[in-house]
């Protein structure tokens, strides 16, 4: 309580345990700004916030490859190409950022989320006393028709796959993560293999899903921290454009038009 706010109303209003500000005083989560510079790395430091506690080295450095997996996919990426053609309008780099940001829905950035709550779905069927196979062909049947975290339109395997499972592998095999989720993503895998001559191997949805939940963040933070990576690669193209001298850069090169439609 103070003058301007003799009651505490407006304080508990905003109320929060992430941060604390005073005069001369910046703590996050408890500990001083002071002491988190110089000795705190930025995936410890998402970790710090979002959990409250800092998290061991094990699983920073499992966290931070996820991180680095999901940085860039290029401009074909809908988000990576908003962002360049939005730093082409004299926006400046915040805007173009967040105008990316922004493409980043269910569609294009949610299937990490729904990944997790796909594997989710699978393990709660097995706690229930179902066989891994029975609560994944169960699961995998009573979802939608796309499969989030599975499949990808441009590799046939995609790269980002194997380096991240064989981290988490490794990660439960020395107790650092329970391994569940990772079960359920290999036993969705396997299902989708069967009676099939080409696979549908896991995606980078897939892979960062399975590290996120195993390293205990909830579906939706699957999501925020999606965008935390991609942000990266986001910024990296808006600033490249900016150098280009581009104005007003559209979808496609000047000389190709839209197909005309005419109305039925």
């Amino acid at each position: 309580m103070s003058d301007v706010d003799p009651t505490g109303a407006v304080g508990e209003w905003w109320a929060t345990g992430i941060s604390r500000m005073e005069p001369g005083v910046i703590e996050l989560r408890g500990r001083p700004v002071q002491e988190l510079i110089g000795t705190t790395g930025l995936t410890s430091m998402i970790w710090l916030m979002l959990r409250g506690d800092p998290p061991s080295p094990r699983q920073a450095a499992l966290l931070e490859a996820a991180l680095v997996a999901a940085v860039d996919h290029g401009p074909q990426a809908p988000s990576i190409a908003v962002a360049r053609m939005a730093a082409t309008c004299g926006i400046g780099l915040n805007g173009a950022v967040a105008s990316a940001v922004n493409t980043l829905g269910d569609s294009h950035g949610g299937a990490g989320e729904q990944c997790v709550r796909l594997l989710d779905e699978i393990l709660e069927r097995e706690a229930a006393g179902a066989g891994l196979d029975t609560a994944t062909a169960e699961v995998v049947a009573a979802w939608p028709r796309y499969l989030p975290g599975f499949g990808h339109r441009f590799h046939p395997v995609d790269p980002r796959r194997d380096p991240l499972l064989s981290l988490v592998e490794e990660a439960a095999r020395d107790g650092v993560v329970p391994g569940g989720h990772l079960r359920a993503g290999l036993a969705v895998e396997a299902y989708l293999a069967r009676g099939r001559e080409r696979p549908v191997p896991m995606n980078i949805d897939g892979a960062t899903a399975i590290v996120y939940a195993e390293l205990g963040f909830p579906a939706p933070l699957a999501r925020g921290l999606f965008v935390l990576s991609r942000s990266i690669g986001i910024l990296a193209h808006a600033w490249e454009e900016t150098q280009s001298g581009r104005r007003n850069k559209g979808p496609v090169p000047r000389s190709v038009l839209p197909a005309y439609r005419p109305p039925s």
